[in-house]
């Protein structure tokens, strides 16, 4: 009995082998897989940065950077007509730890373009906007701000479907807003603008609502998934040590 069980401790754990090295090579390929997508992310955050601290330039260069397929996420820029109060869209927000919405509304540029300008936060009692006349100025504007992506589609299934009838979005469908809002896409430059923090006229809406939240957790996730590649080894290595080791 004792010769057969040495002769079974002696016999080489292909059993456990043939599972280890998948798990490591898997291991070990996603901490390489989060190694790129930190470097991705540190490109991203300084191209970010950069763009923040750029001079705005004029909406109609933006429109010309979304035709050419350029990523125009948080590009500062510029634009100057006047607000069609009557056909604002209402966004569902949060803001500062309050629900309401981010009211949209349309700035009719003075080359007979439209474009669609995030002016900001009320709270859920501010969404009429006879309740904040002061803040629907009339006459030409100048609006700077951000530049924002159009949605290709809703982001998630768990994302509710928009209100049209009652004037709530809760993803940002560009034409919808548009054609609600009662204008041709073909007149509307594709993109939106969040207006930056400058004070309206009565204090609403409230600007300067974009918020850039980018967590950067991809060196914590390598280093844990290369960790776990390491303690797989050291256990496998033990367990085989151990095998190996003569009975006393």
């Amino acid at each position: 009995m004792a010769d057969a069980a040495a002769q079974d401790r002696r016999r080489f754990p292909w059993l456990m082998i043939a599972c280890a090295v998948p798990a490591l090579i898997v291991l070990v390929l996603l901490g390489n897989w989060q190694v790129q997508r930190l470097a991705w992310k540190e490109d991203l955050l300084a191209t970010i940065d950069a763009r923040l601290s750029a001079a705005p330039v004029p909406a109609g260069e933006i429109a010309r950077l979304v035709a050419d397929g350029a990523d125009i996420r948080y590009r500062p820029a510029t634009a100057t007509g006047t607000f069609d109060h009557a056909n604002e869209r209402h966004f569902f927000a949060t803001h500062k730890g309050a629900s309401g919405y981010y009211v949209y509304t349309p700035l009719l540029m003075d080359d007979g373009r439209m474009l669609l300008v995030n002016r900001g936060f009320v709270p859920f009692d501010l969404k009429e906007p006879a309740t904040r006349a002061e803040g629907q100025v009339d006459g030409p504007v100048t609006v700077t701000g951000l530049a924002r992506e159009r949605l290709a589609e809703k982001p998630s299934f768990i994302v509710p479907d928009n209100d049209i009838a009652g004037n709530i979005y809760y993803w940002k469908d560009w034409p919808a807003m548009v054609a609600n809002a009662g204008y041709d896409a073909g007149s509307v430059l594709p993109f939106f603008l969040d207006a930056d923090e400058a004070a309206n006229p009565g204090g609403w809406p409230v600007g300067g609502v974009t918020r850039i939240d980018l967590p950067n957790n991809h060196l914590q996730y390598a280093l844990t998934w290369y960790g776990l590649a390491v303690v797989l080894v050291v256990v496998t290595g033990l367990f085989m040590w151990g095998r190996a080791r003569p009975p006393h």
